[in-house]
């Protein structure tokens, strides 16, 4: 995938700055995505009502 785009940012209290979709990820409940915040890899959601990204690099951070 490897998008550039812009999201809400959890850290900076919603503020826009652009993040890499890395893969979306398929959920019984709401599909998510892999993403990459300043060398922070994160989930993110997709807002279908909005058409904006939130990445929560705060609680979302994943360690692989």
């Amino acid at each position: 995938m490897n998008d550039k785009v812009m999201a809400h940012i959890n850290s900076l209290g919603g503020k826009m700055d652009e993040i890499t979709v890395l893969e979306k990820v398929e959920s019984p409940s709401q599909p998510y995505y892999i993403v990459d915040y300043r060398g922070v890899k994160c989930t993110a959601i997709f807002n279908w009502f909005t058409c904006e990204y939130y990445a929560d690099d705060k609680f979302g951070r994943i360690e692989r």
